[in-house]
């Protein structure tokens, strides 16, 4: 039998799936759709169209090629042959858990499309996932040496959003007396940046006035921001924070909203490449589940797909919408790290932003 467990969310397929057939026949239904190399002409076109025209379908006959040979594990797998399962249809297999069973959606003008499958329950709960995606922002910042933006962040207080600690110090400094921006240095939130907006999905920016404070034992980071533009309603209102554990870790669907950026240093090139289609920095939609709550390190685990720049996304129940997690790292092929925000309800850093605890 080929290797298994080298997916990045560190997830089998069995685990992931309720149905292995029925995503069986939906991944050969959409290979059966695609077109042939051969039937479109490439007369009449330049030069370098051509060429950029050849290389995506080289790309797209790469891409139904570990398609089809992960079709062929799933369907060994469902017959309970596993020993007889390649490296190639095990490689395959892990492309068809990130492309079906830990997707990371575009998300275009606030909103994500339309889902089938497993993932078909996101629908159900369109108005308040759009609501969640709307208030999650990029964290942006002016006068650092190499990078304009640096993670993720969202609200959870009347004029505070939360984000990792690393995130904070890129633009943060301990006084002795609290913190404050560095000489030069400046940051603001922006709900935008997701996939080819329109104009009417552009989002908002809220420029960051003061840094709330930075937590001594957490990657946790709270900051405040100015009010918004006139006009610009109540897409930073504070999210409902969870005050309490759910009933059901692991296992509980759960979802995350954030802009994954490359990152080839921590993962698997190929990998990202088949999960993120080469588009990143960009607003997404990333579901999953928790998979585990690791007390002695008050860290809730789970499987959403993420990458560098999720740092300082919300891990939101998709039960009730409520936050369940500030996610701040990841391990390729194991899986994600997140503060359980619960366990800090009393925490006088929370308290004194006036944290949205539910």
């Amino acid at each position: 039998m080929g290797s298994r467990g080298g997916s990045p969310v560190g997830t089998a397929p069995e685990q992931v799936f309720t149905d292995l057939r029925e995503v069986l026949r939906r991944v050969r239904e959409g290979l059966s759709h695609e077109m042939p190399e051969s039937a479109e002409d490439l007369s009449g076109l330049s030069a370098d169209e051509e060429a950029a025209e050849r290389v995506s379908r080289l790309a797209q006959q790469e891409r139904d090629r570990v398609l089809t040979a992960g079709a062929h594990g799933l369907e060994k797998l469902a017959d309970g042959r596993t020993d007889e399962i390649s490296d190639d249809e095990s490689f395959g297999m892990e492309a068809i858990v990130l492309l079906e069973g830990r997707p990371a959606l575009l998300v275009q003008d606030q909103g994500f499309p339309p889902q089938e499958g497993d993932w078909a329950v996101l629908n159900d709960h369109r108005a308040a996932i759009d609501a969640s995606i709307a208030r999650v922002g990029r964290v942006e910042v002016q006068g650092h040496p190499s990078l304009d933006w640096l993670g993720t962040a969202f609200p959870v207080g009347p004029d505070a959003v939360m984000t990792n600690r690393h995130v904070a110090a890129e633009f943060a400094r301990d006084t002795g007396a609290g913190w404050t921006f560095k000489q030069g240095m400046g940051a603001r939130i922006s709900t935008a940046e997701g996939y080819e907006e329109s104009t009417a999905g552009d989002g908002v920016a809220y420029e960051v006035v003061d840094v709330l404070g930075i937590h001594p034992d957490h990657d946790l980071a709270l900051l405040r921001i100015a009010p918004g533009p006139s006009g610009a309603g109540d897409s930073l209102t504070p999210l409902a924070v969870a005050a309490v554990a759910p009933p059901d870790v692991p296992g509980r669907p759960v979802y995350c909203v954030g802009y994954p950026a490359y990152d080839g240093r921590r993962n698997e090139p190929v990998a990202m490449s088949r999960i993120f289609m080469d588009v990143y920095n960009v607003k997404r939609l990333q579901p999953g589940t928790t998979t585990g709550l690791l007390p002695e390190r008050t860290v809730l685990t789970h499987d959403c797909s993420t990458l560098g720049g999720n740092s300082g996304s919300p891990v939101f129940d998709l039960t009730d919408h409520r936050v369940l997690g500030l996610h701040f790292g990841g391990r390729y092929g194991e899986g994600n790290y997140a503060v359980p925000l619960w366990s800090l309800v009393d925490d006088p850093l929370l308290i004194r932003a006036g944290a949205n605890f539910v």
